[in-house]
């Protein structure tokens, strides 16, 4: 035969309840928010249940989420018939039968995205990103991943046309005349970005443009004016040139 117990409902106050001090079941601070949060939407929905000398039997996460809603009393029914066996057994039985039950995800998705349409904010039903996400809801920018599109893609010598290169590769050839090359046109790596050095070469036979070097950085050099010409041209001529 069924057993029935009348449900009456005692507001307790919170500083009067034991909590159960084998209870196996945890609640995070992320978890006792969202209980929390759905306490403030909702109201205090579903009444803890306790035993006849006020210790807790079930709704441990709610009256840790009441105190932090700083609420006095909380809805209560008196499970007084359970025997002593009975209310270890069931601390444990309300949390796990729970948990045991299922979803059937197109009409989780049907609801989710109906009431996401009308505007409710789907936090407080307790999903997390993640889950509202794998149903094929929400945005992904919004969970706080870039858009694939935009991810740099390969490696960097693919990306950037040249091999990745380290301080062990100084001593090979290909580095050799990339040090070369500089050297050409007034970079001294050596002296680094304090170095001062005023040189000035061609860079190649096709490129007229002369570079000088000033506090690390490569500026263009200004073009000759005419009294730096025509003294160029005297003293060319005084060497026995033109």
């Amino acid at each position: 035969m069924t057993k029935t117990n009348p449900a009456t409902i005692e507001l307790i106050e919170i500083d009067a309840l034991i909590p159960y001090a084998r209870n196996s079941r945890t609640h995070s601070e992320a978890q006792v928010a969202q209980i929390a949060a759905s306490i403030r939407e909702f109201g205090f929905t579903n009444p803890v249940l306790i035993d006849a000398d006020d210790g807790l039997i079930a709704g441990h996460g709610r009256v840790l989420a009441a105190r932090k809603l700083n609420l006095g009393h909380v809805p209560c029914i008196r499970l007084a018939h359970l025997t002593d066996v009975q209310k270890r057994a069931y601390v444990i039985a309300d949390n796990k039968l729970a948990l045991n039950a299922g979803w059937d995800d197109e009409l989780l998705r049907i609801e989710l995205s109906e009431l996401n349409d009308e505007g409710f904010e789907l936090d407080l039903i307790g999903f997390t990103s993640e889950e509202i996400l794998a149903l094929g809801l929400g945005d992904d920018e919004e969970a706080g991943d870039e858009p694939a599109g935009d991810a740099p893609k390969g490696n960097l010598s693919d990306r950037f046309m040249i091999p990745p290169f380290s301080v062990l590769n100084a001593r090979e050839g290909w580095w050799q005349n990339r040090k070369k090359a500089w050297l050409a046109i007034g970079i001294k790596s050596e002296l680094g970005r304090g170095g001062t050095v005023s040189t000035s070469a061609r860079v190649g036979p096709d490129d007229e443009a002369t570079y000088r070097t000033i506090g690390g950085r490569q500026r263009p050099a200004a073009a000759p004016g005419p009294r730096a010409t025509k003294a160029a041209s005297s003293a060319a001529m005084a060497r026995g040139g033109l």
